[in-house]
C-alpha cells in the first residue's frame, strides 16, 4: 500500500505546475483524477487524503541560501566552465532527490548552494600546482551528507579526478556514510562484487543512468585496504572519477597516502598531479591539532595535512554543524590558528537548512513544537554521574514514560498510514558500554513485560482493557500527551504497534543493529541505547522520542548529541524530549550564542568580510571561553583568554552565598540607587522596573567594583570587565541606561522591597541543583534576567525595525517571541540591570561523586546584575580572562567523555 501511495505522491508531483506553489484545491483534484488510474484501484479515500496531506506539506516547504565569506582576490571560474562541462553526475543526482521526496525549493536551492562551493573550490583544468581551503558550516541532522553528495557530483562532473571523504572515527558512521554516497554518487551497492554487466547491485542513481559508474576503492562494511585495493589501478589510467569514504584514524590514513604515493605519484617525485577533493565530514571531530589526547589528534592532523600535500592541485572542506568549530578555538594563539594549514582561508559557507527542519532554534528558542520534558527522578536508579560498575536496579519513571510514549506514537503513526516506515528511539543515559548493556537488559525486560499484557488484554474493550495496570498506564500517558486522537482509535493499533518494537545497543562492540536497510519494506521499530555512536554522526530513521541523560558542557558534544535534530514530516507532533533541565538550560544558551555567530556571518558577508575576521570574532566570543576551558581540562595548565565583549550580555550566574558578600553586594545596590535618585539622570517607570537614562559611566563602574562577584561566574570577573568598559569610558560607553529590574504590580506582596529606596517587588528564582553553602547557582538553567529584558531602553521605531529584520531576514515563525539579541543589536547605549531575588531553596541529595548539596533558601534580598553591551563602532580591544584549573574542576566538572575505543585497528 505505502508503494502505490508513493507512485501517487510521484505522478501527482509531476502533474503539478512547477511555477508557483499549487493550492491545496490543485493537489486534492490531481490526486483525484489520477487515482481513477486502474492501478490505484486499492486506494481508498484516506489514502488519497494522506497523499494529497503529504504533497501540501512537501510542496510548501522552502529554503534560503546561507551567507558566505571569501577572500577578495578569487576569481570564478565555474560560470564560464559550465559551457563545456557535462552535467551527467549531478542531473542523475537530481532525479535521485526527486525520486527520495526533496521539496522542489529544497533540490533548487541545493543546486544554487552547491554551485557555490564548487564554484569557491579551484578549477580542475588549471595548471598546478595550487591549493584551497574552505568550511561548511551546516546544522545537526540538517542534510549536510545530502549537501556534499551534490558537491562530489559537480566535482566531479568539473573534471576532479579524485574525490576523498573522510567520515567519522567509528566504523558504523564511516559505513553509514559510504551507504549514503553509494546511493547519490556510485550508484552501485559497494557490498557487492562487480558482476559484469549484471545490475544485481544497481541502486539509487545507478536506477536512473547506470554508466559512467566511479572508481570506488572501499564499499559500506570495510575501510580502505591496501591488501584488497588493485595495485595496478593508477587515477590516471581511469577515465571515470574515482572515490574513497575512510575513517579518521591514524593506521586508515597512512595506509591512504602510502598506497597514492606508491602507484600515482608521477615519476622521480612524490606528488600526484591529479586534482583531489577533500571533504572532512564532522571537521571539528579528531581534525584540529590540540585535545585531551594530544598525541593522537596531532597525528590524525599531521596525516590530513600530508595527504593534501601529496597532490600538486587539493581542496579541502570542512563540514561543521556549529560555528564554536576547532580550527578557530583550539590553536594556542590567533597567530596558530591563521596560520594552520586546515585553516579556512579562502571561504567559509553557512547553510541555511530547509523551513520544515526542527532544529535547536525551534526546540530550545522558539519552544515550538514543545516538545521538551524535563527528567528529575533519575537519581535513585540512573545518576547523572556514575561509574562503569554500576548497577541498573530498575528504571526511572521519566524513562518508563517515554518508552509508553514510543509505543502511543507509532500506535498513531499506524493510523496514519507510516505502518511500512523506521520508528526510533533514543536512549543516551550512560558514558559506559557495560552500563549501556545492563540498560538495554533493564528496558528490553520492562518492554517485554509491557507487549506481554497489550497482546493479552488489548484486545477487549476499551473498559475491560483499561483494568489491565499495563494498559491504564499507557492510557494515562496518552491522556497528558496525545488526546487529540481518539483512545479506542490507538488501543486498536496498540499490538500492531508495540510487538515489532525490539532494544538494541549502539556503540562499539555493536554490529549490524540498526539494520534499517534490512527492513526497508517493513519498517525498523528500534529502541537504540548507546553513548559516542549516538552522540555524532549516526542517524536514527524515524526518531519520535528520545531520554537524553548526559553530563557535558562542550558546545560541539552537546549539539552533536542532539540526534533529534533534524525533519519529522507527518509525525512532528508526536516527537518528545526528556531531559535534565540543567541540559535544557544549557540547550537554549548554546543555541542563543550560535544564533548570534550564524547572524554576524551573515553581516559579515554585507560588510565583504573575510574568513580571517569571522575566525578572529569566533575566537573571541565569550562562550569560547567555556569551550576553550573544557578542551584544556586535564593539561594542568591555566588559561589566558582574550575576550570582546561588545554587542555581547553577561550576567552573575554564580553568587556568592556568604552573609558578608551578600550584605556588602545590598550596599553596592543601596549606593547605586541613591546616587540615582539623587542625581539629575531621568528616570522612567517600566513593566519590568525602574529605568534611569544618561548614567555617568563612573556610577556604573563603581558598582561593579563594589559588587563581591563569585569566581563561578567568570564573564563577570570585576577586573576584566571594568578594564573594557574604561577603554572606552570617554566613547561609546561614557553614558549608560541603569535599569532597577522589578516584577509585575500583581505578584505577591511578600516580594515587595525598600531596600532600595524605592519599592521593588523582587524576582523569584530557585537554587541550582548544584548550589552550595558557598555558592548559589542561580536556577537549574543559570539564567538571571528574562527574555525580553533587553528591548528595554531601545526606542520603538529601533526595535521595530529590528523585529522586522529578524522575521524577513533570519526566519519568519509567526512567534513575537524575539530574541534579545536583535535589540542589543541596535541599543543605542550600553544597559545595566540590577537586580534584587528571592532565593527558593532546591533540596537535594548527595549521590556518588556530584557535586550538588541542600539548600534551604534565602528570605533576605540577594542582589545580581546584567549588562547588555551595544555594538561597539571602533575597532575593538579585547579584554583577559585568567582561567584557573581550580575554576575548571568545580564548574566544568568531570570530562564526560565515552569509554568507546576507537577503531584504529579495525
Amino acid at each position: 500500500m505505502n508503494e502505490l501511495m508513493k507512485q501517487l505522491e510521484d505522478m501527482v508531483s509531476m502533474g503539478l505546475p512547477r511555477s508557483s506553489l499549487p493550492k491545496a484545491e490543485a493537489i486534492r483534484e490531481t490526486v483525484s483524477q489520477l487515482r481513477r488510474l486502474p492501478m490505484f484501484d486499492s486506494l481508498d479515500d484516506n489514502h488519497a487524503e494522506m497523499v494529497a496531506r503529504i504533497l501540501e506539506e512537501r510542496l510548501g516547504i522552502t529554503m534560503t541560501v546561507g551567507a558566505q565569506l571569501v577572500t577578495p582576490d578569487f576569481e570564478p571560474w565555474l560560470p564560464a566552465a559550465k559551457v563545456t562541462i557535462n552535467p551527467f553526475y549531478w542531473e542523475r543526482y537530481q532525479k535521485y532527490l526527486v525520486h527520495k521526496s526533496f521539496a522542489r525549493d529544497v533540490i533548487a536551492k541545493t543546486d544554487e548552494v552547491t554551485d557555490r562551493i564548487v564554484g569557491l573550490l579551484e578549477n580542475p583544468a588549471k595548471e598546478g600546482p595550487w591549493k584551497r581551503r574552505g568550511m561548511v558550516v551546516g546544522h545537526v541532522q540538517s542534510g549536510k551528507t545530502a549537501n556534499y553528495t551534490g558537491v562530489i557530483c559537480k566535482a566531479a562532473d568539473a573534471g576532479y579526478r579524485l574525490i576523498i571523504v573522510i567520515a567519522g572515527i567509528h566504523n558504523n558512521l564511516r559505513n553509514q556514510t559510504q551507504i549514503r554516497i553509494d546511493e547519490g554518487f556510485i550508484g552501485w551497492d559497494t557490498a557487492k562484487k562487480l558482476k559484469g554487466a549484471s545490475h544485481d547491485g544497481v541502486i539509487g542513481v545507478g536506477r536512473f543512468d547506470a554508466r559512467q559508474r566511479p572508481g570506488f576503492f572501499t564499499n559500506s562494511v570495510k575501510d580502505f585496504s591496501r591488501s584488497a585495493t588493485d595495485p595496478g589501478v593508477r587515477l590516471d589510467d581511469l577515465k571515470v572519477p574515482a572515490i574513497l569514504i575512510i575513517k579518521k584514524n591514524t593506521s586508515t590514513l597512512k595506509n591512504v597516502i602510502e598506497w597514492l604515493k606508491e602507484h600515482n605519484a608521477k615519476r622521480g617525485t612524490k606528488t600526484i598531479s591529479a586534482p583531489m577533493l577533500l571533504i572532512d565530514d564532522e571537521a571539528d571531530n579528531a581534525s584540529i591539532n590540540t585535545a585531551s589526547d594530544k598525541g593522537l589528534i596531532s597525528r590524525i592532523n599531521g596525516q590530513i595535512r600530508e595527504l593534501l600535500g601529496a597532490f600538486e592541485r587539493s581542496c579541502y572542506v570542512g563540514y561543521t554543524a556549529t560555528p564554536f568549530a576547532n580550527i578557530f578555538i583550539d590553536p594556542e594563539t590567533t597567530d596558530d590558528m591563521l596560520g594552520e594549514d586546515l585553516f579556512p582561508s579562502d571561504f567559509i559557507i553557512s547553510l541555511d537548512p530547509p523551513s520544515n527542519y526542527v532544529g535547536a532554534t525551534r526546540i530550545f528558542a522558539d519552544r515550538s513544537p514543545n516538545i521538551v520534558r524535563y527528567i528529575e527522578d533519575n537519581e535513585d536508579l540512573l545518576p547523572l554521574v556514575h561509574k562503569k560498575e554500576h548497577r541498573i536496579d530498575g528504571l526511572p519513571e521519566s524513562l518508563i514514560t517515554a518508552i509508553r510514549a514510543f509505543i502511543l506514537g507509532r500506535a498513531i503513526r499506524l493510523l496514519r498510514g507510516h505502518g511500512g516506515q523506521h520508528c526510533s528511539m533514543l536512549v543516551n543515559a550512560s558514558r559506559f558500554t557495560d552500563v549501556q548493556e545492563r540498560l538495554r537488559n533493564e528496558i528490553d525486560a520492562r518492554l517485554n513485560e509491557i507487549q506481554r499484557n497489550i497482546r493479552v488484554d488489548g484486545a477487549l474493550p476499551v473498559k475491560q482493557a483499561l483494568a489491565n495496570p499495563y494498559i491504564a498506564a499507557l492510557h494515562g500517558v496518552w491522556e497528558k500527551e496525545f488526546s487529540e486522537t481518539p483512545w479506542a482509535d490507538i488501543q486498536s493499533v496498540l499490538n500492531e504497534a508495540a510487538a515489532p518494537i525490539r532494544v538494541v545497543t549502539v556503540n562499539s562492540r555493536s554490529s549490524g543493529a540498526l539494520d534499517y536497510d534490512g527492513h526497508a519494506k517493513s519498517g525498523l521499530s528500534v529502541i537504540a541505547v548507546g553513548g559516542y555512536s549516538l552522540s555524532r554522526g549516526l542517524t536514527l530513521e524515524g526518531l519520535m522520542v528520545s531520554y537524553f541523560l548526559r553530563n557535558s558542557m562542550m558546545y560541539d558534544t552537546l549539539m552533536q548529541m542532539g540526534r533529534w535534530f533534524g525533519y519529522r514530516g507527518g509525525y512532528e507532533d508526536l516527537c518528545r524530549l526528556w531531559l535534565p533541565e540543567e541540559a535544557d538550560g544549557w540547550y537554549e544558551h548554546i543555541t542563543e550564542a550560535i544564533e548570534e555567530l550564524r547572524s554576524e556571518l551573515r553581516a559579515m558577508e554585507k560588510a565583504n568580510a573575510t574568513p580571517r575576521e569571522f575566525g578572529l570574532r569566533v575566537r573571541s566570543h565569550p562562550d569560547t571561553l567555556i569551550v576553550t576551558a573544557r578542551n584544556k581540562m586535564g593539561s594542568g595548565k591555566k588559561l589566558v583568554s582574550r575576550v570582546g565583549l561588545a554587542n555581547n550580555f553577561i550576567e552573575t550566574t554564580t553568587l556568592l552565598a556568604d552573609q558578608p558578600a551578600l550584605r556588602a553586594n545590598l550596599e553596592a545596590a543601596r549606593r547605586l540607587a541613591a546616587v540615582m535618585n539623587a542625581s539629575s539622570a531621568p528616570h522612567f517607570p517600566t513593566r519590568q522596573g525602574r529605568l534611569f537614562e544618561n548614567v555617568p559611566v563612573d556610577y556604573v563602574l563603581d558598582f561593579l567594583r563594589a559588587f563581591r562577584n563569585h569566581d563561578g561566574s567568570i564573564l563577570t570577573l570585576g577586573d576584566p570587565v571594568a578594564a573594557y568598559i574604561s577603554d572606552r569610558a570617554k566613547g561609546e560607553l561614557a553614558k549608560w541606561q541603569v535599569l532597577f529590574a522589578s516584577l509585575g504590580a500583581d505578584k505577591l506582596p511578600s516580594l515587595v522591597s525598600s531596600d532600595l529606596g524605592f519599592p521593588i517587588i523582587r524576582q523569584e528564582r530557585r537554587a541550582g541543583a548544584r548550589t552550595t553553602a558557598s555558592a548559589i547557582h542561580v536556577g537549574e538553567k543559570q539564567r538571571v534576567a528574562s527574555r525580553g529584558v533587553e528591548r528595554i531602553g531601545v526606542p520603538d521605531d529601533l526595535a521595530s525595525n529590528a523585529e522586522r529584520d529578524f522575521n524577513s531576514g533570519e526566519r519568519d515563525t509567526g512567534n513575537t517571541n524575539y530574541p534579545d539579541r536583535i535589540y542589543r543589536e541596535v541599543r543605542p547605549r550600553p544597559l545595566l540591570i540590577v537586580h534584587l531575588m528571592k532565593i527558593n531553596a532546591n533540596t537535594v541529595s548527595e549521590k556518588e561523586g556530584q557535586r550538588c548539596g541542600t539548600f534551604a533558601g534565602l528570605d533576605q534580598p540577594v542582589v545580581a546584575w546584567s549588562i547588555s553591551f551595544p555594538k561597539t563602532q571602533t575597532p575593538e580591544h579585547t579584554v583577559e580572562y585568567v582561567v584557573n584549573t581550580t575554576w575548571m574542576r568545580e564548574n566544568l566538572g568531570d570530562e564526560d567523555e565515552d569509554d568507546e575505543p576507537r577503531d584504529d585497528a579495525a
